[in-house]
C-alpha cells in the first residue's frame, strides 16, 4: 500500500526505555473526547435506519458487542485476567445504554484495562529475555498450547506469568535453533519486545474509539464496519487506487520513518531526490512552513501529515540511505500529485503451452481487486482508474496476438464495486441480467435485477473463470454470472460465500460502512454461506483452513433464495461437463503439481490441528528435521516427475534462519522448508495450465472456434 502503514514497530530510544520498565510510570489511562459520544449515536441511527436488517439496540445487542469486544481485544486470553473479566461484565447488558446516552466511557474503560495488561506482559517478557535466558532448561518436557481461543482466562497474575513463561522461552528456543548464543538471543528479543512496547505506548483516544465503534458496528454482521476519519481516508484510497501525495511506501526502521520504495510514475520517483532507504526525521508544509521533528511519531501520523492535496508542497528532512547520522540530513522538496496505486490494477500475460499434439497460446488476466475510481469520474477526468475499461484494453490486446482462449483470473480477489463487477460481465455477453439485488423493507423487501443493456461483446471466445475460497463479493457475482450463462466453465475451489452488499454513508466524524442489500445470482440462488461451487475443482490451499469463508464467520446473514429472471445459455457447458471433468481428472491424477499441491494441503491441515508445541530442544528439532525432510522429498519427488533438476538436501545447522516466535505459533503450518529452486520460480502456474488444457478441451468438443455469439436456442 502506497504512503500508508507498514507492518514494522516504531521504536523509542532503548536507553530512554530502562528507566521506565514499571507499570505505574509507563500506564496512563486514555480518554474520550465530546465527538466520540455524538458520532456513537449516529452511528447507532444509521444501523437502525439504513441496515438490511432489523435492527434493536437492546440488552440482546449489548451482551453480543460485549463478546465481539472483548475477542476482538484479547481472543487468546493472554492479557485478561479472570477477575478482570468479571469485573468488567458488569457492562454486559448497559453497552446499550451508554452508547444511546452518548457515552463512550464504557468501551474505553474496556480498553484501558486491555491496555495496561499488555503493558504488564511487555514488562514481564522484557525482563525474562533480558535477566532469565540463560536459566532456561530445554531439555524437560514441557509444552506450550497453541490455540488458546477456548482457553479459559489465568485466574491470577502467577497463572498468566506461567502463560508468557513458556512463550518467551519458545521465542528464546526458535533462536537457539538457528546457533544464536544467549548473548544474542537476549539482545534480539530485548529489541523486539522494547519495539513492541514502544508501539502499544502510542495508544491514543483515535485507536480505542476507532476499535471500540468498529466491534459497535460489526456486532450487527460481519461486514458492517465504522471508519473514522483517518481510516476513511484510507479505505476510499484502496477503493479507488489512487491518492493524493508523493508516491512512497513508508514502514518504521527503530525510531526513524523509512522509505521501502517509490511509487512508479510518482512524484517522488520523478523528482529523484528521494530514495528508498532514506529515513525521514522531519516534515515541513509548503516552500517556508517550519519543519516539524517526527523522529519516534507514529507511522500513521506520519503518513497524515506527508499526504496533502495536488499541487501542494511538501518539505522532508531526510538522512540519505547511504549516511550514517543526522548530520547529513538534507531537505527535499515534492509537489504532491495523484499517484496510481498500479499494483492491483488488471495485468495480462500470454500461456503458451502444447497440448494434444498442437501449440496453443491462453491469454490470462489477473484481476486482484474490482476497482474504480468515484471521485476521479465525478471530476471529469478521462483516465480515472476502472478495472472494467483496463480489462477492457487487456482483451483487445489479447485478441491482436490471437490467443486461443481466454482465463479470468479472480483468485483471492476480495471484491470491490459492485457496478464493476456488472460492467465486467458485460465484456462477455451481449445483453441481459447479471445479477438480482434484495433489497431490505416493507413486506420483506423487493429485488431489482441489473445487467448489460449493451449490446457489444469485448471478447468472445472461449472463456474460464479461476476463483478460490478467498474470491469473494463482487468476485461471486462475476463468476456466478458467468456460470449460469453457460458463458465460460469456472475452475478452482469454492469461493468465500459473501452475498451482501455494503454501502458507504458519510457521517459527521468519519463514515459507516452499512449492509444494505443482498445479491442474488440470476438463477436466484445466493451466494451467501455458500459462495460459487466450481464447474470443475482444483486443489486449492485454503482446503486446509477451516476458519477462512462467510460460513465461519460469527452474525452472518443466512443463505436464501429468490425467484429467478429469464436469461438464455451461451453454450452446452453443463451438458459437456462430465466429459471435461474426466479428461481433467485422468491428468490430475497423473500431475506432479496436483500431487503435491494435494499432499501439501493434508500437511498443512495437520500441522494446524496440533494442540501442542515442544519446548523441548531435542524433540523440537527432531519433528523439524521430519518435516522439512517431509516436505524436502515431496518437492524432489514432483521435480523428478517433471525432469527437473533436483535440489539437495541441506543440513538444518547450515541453513541461516531466524525464525520470529510470534509468527511460528500464529502460522505454525509453516514449520516445513520454504526453500524454492530457481528452476521452481521459473515455472508456470499449474492451475492456469490446467485451465488451458480444459479450454483446449472445450474447444476441441465443439469442433471448431467457438464465438458468444453462438447462442443456444430457447430461454429460462
Amino acid at each position: 500500500m502506497a504512503l500508508a502503514s507498514g507492518f514494522g514497530l516504531a521504536q523509542e530510544s532503548v536507553s530512554q526505555l530502562n528507566t521506565v520498565l514499571d507499570i505505574d510510570a509507563l500506564y496512563e489511562a486514555v480518554e474520550p473526547e465530546a465527538i466520540h459520544g455524538k458520532t456513537a449515536v449516529e452511528l447507532l441511527q444509521q444501523l437502525q435506519t439504513k441496515h438490511y436488517s432489523s435492527i434493536e439496540i437492546n440488552d440482546g445487542f449489548s451482551s453480543l458487542l460485549f463478546d465481539r469486544y472483548m475477542d476482538a481485544l484479547d481472543g487468546s486470553h493472554l492479557y485478561f485476567l479472570k477477575s478482570d473479566i468479571d469485573e468488567l461484565s458488569a457492562y454486559r447488558y448497559t453497552l446499550d445504554d451508554s452508547l444511546l446516552d452518548a457515552d463512550v466511557d464504557p468501551g474505553f474503560e474496556i480498553y484501558n484495562r486491555y491496555y495496561r495488561r499488555v503493558l504488564e506482559r511487555l514488562i514481564y517478557a522484557i525482563d525474562r529475555v533480558e535477566n532469565h535466558v540463560s536459566e532456561m532448561d530445554f531439555a524437560i518436557d514441557e509444552s506450550i498450547e497453541l490455540d488458546r481461543e477456548d482457553a479459559p482466562y489465568a485466574a491470577s497474575v502467577e497463572e498468566l506469568d506461567e502463560i508468557w513463561r513458556k512463550r518467551t522461552k519458545n521465542s528464546v528456543l526458535s533462536l537457539k535453533l538457528t546457533g544464536d548464543t544467549d548473548e544474542e538471543i537476549a539482545e534480539k528479543l530485548a529489541k523486539r519486545y522494547r519495539n513492541q512496547l514502544s508501539q502499544v505506548l502510542k495508544t491514543n483516544n483515535r485507536d480505542i474509539f476507532q476499535a471500540y465503534l468498529s466491534n459497535v458496528a460489526k456486532a450487527v454482521d460481519p461486514h458492517t464496519d465504522y471508519y473514522s476519519p483517518r481510516d476513511s481516508e484510507n479505505f476510499n484510497m484502496q477503493l479507488s487506487l489512487s491518492l493524493q501525495g508523493i508516491g512512497a511506501q513508508l514502514t518504521t526502521d527503530e525510531e526513524y520513518t523509512k522509505v521501502v520504495e517509490l511509487i512508479t510514475g510518482g512524484p517522488a520517483e520523478r523528482g529523484n531526490e528521494l530514495q528508498a532507504g532514506d529515513r525521514i526525521i522531519g516534515i515541513g508544509q509548503g516552500l517556508d512552513g517550519d519543519i516539524q521533528d517526527v523522529v519516534g511519531m507514529r507511522l500513521d501520523d506520519v503518513v497524515s501529515q506527508i499526504r496533502g492535496e495536488k499541487g501542494t508542497v511538501v518539505r522532508l528532512n531526510v538522512i540519505p540511505a547511504e549516511a550514517a547520522s543526522e548530520s547529513s540530513a538534507t531537505v527535499v522538496s515534492i509537489t504532491r500529485d495523484m499517484v496510481k496505486l498500479e499494483d492491483q490494477s488488471a495485468k495480462s500475460e500470454v500461456l503458451e503451452l502444447s497440448y494434444r499434439g498442437e501449440d496453443h497460446k491462453v491469454g490470462v488476466i489477473s484481476l486482484p481487486t474490482f476497482y474504480f475510481d468515484f471521485e476521479a469520474a465525478s471530476r471529469g477526468e478521462e483516465d480515472f482508474k476502472s478495472s472494467t475499461r483496463d480489462v477492457r484494453a487487456l482483451l483487445e490486446d489479447l485478441k491482436t496476438q490471437e490467443v486461443d482462449a481466454v482465463v479470468v483470473d479472480l483468485r483471492n480477489n476480495g471484491g470491490g464495486s459492485l457496478s464493476e463487477a456488472n460492467q465486467l460481465v458485460g465484456l462477455f455477453i451481449e445483453t441481459g441480467p447479471t445479477v438480482q439485488i434484495r433489497y431490505s423493507g416493507i413486506r420483506n423487501g423487493f429485488t431489482r435485477a441489473f445487467g448489460d443493456n449493451d449490446p457489444e461483446v469485448a471478447y468472445s471466445g472461449p472463456l474460464a473463470v479461476l476463483v478460490n475460497r478467498t474470491s469473494a463479493s463482487a468476485s461471486e457475482i462475476f463468476a456466478g454470472a458467468v456460470q449460469d450463462y453457460q458463458r465460460g466453465i469456472v475452475l478452482g475451489g469454492q469461493t468465500f460465500g459473501k452475498g451482501t452488499v455494503q454501502e458507504i454513508i458519510p457521517m459527521d466524524f468519519g463514515q459507516v460502512k452499512v449492509t444494505r442489500s443482498k445479491f442474488y445470482r440470476i438463477s436466484g440462488a445466493s451466494t451467501q454461506h455458500r459462495g460459487v461451487i466450481p464447474d470443475i475443482t482444483f486443489p486449492d490451499f485454503y482446503d486446509a483452513y477451516d476458519d477462512i469463508g462467510e460460513s465461519s464467520l460469527d452474525g452472518a446473514l443466512p443463505w436464501d433464495t429468490v425467484r429467478p429472471v429469464e436469461y438464455r445459455p451461451y453454450f452446452s457447458i453443463q451438458a459437456m461437463l462430465p466429459q471435461l471433468r474426466e479428461q481433467h481428472e485422468l491428468r490430475a491424477e497423473e500431475s506432479p503439481d496436483f500431487i503435491y499441491l494435494l499432499e501439501q494441503i493434508e500437511r498443512t491441515r495437520k500441522y494446524r490441528n496440533r494442540e501442542q508445541l515442544s519446548l523441548n530442544e531435542l524433540q523440537v528439532k527432531a519433528e523439524r528435521e521430519r518435516n522439512r525432510r517431509e516436505e524436502f522429498d515431496a518437492e524432489n519427488m514432483r521435480l523428478f516427475l517433471k525432469g527437473l533438476p533436483l535440489n539437495e538436501w541441506v543440513e538444518e545447522d547450515d541453513l541461516n534462519v531466524d525464525e520470529d516466535e510470534e509468527s511460528s505459533i500464529a502460522n505454525n503450518d509453516t514449520l516445513a522448508s520454504d526453500e524454492a529452486s530457481d528452476e521452481e520460480e521459473d515455472e508456470a502456474d499449474p492451475l492456469l495450465l490446467e485451465s488451458g488444457r480444459i479450454l483446449v478441451d472445450f474447444i476441441s468438443l465443439n469442433g471448431r472456434r467457438l464465438s458468444a455469439t453462438d447462442r443456444l436456442p430457447g430461454s429460462r
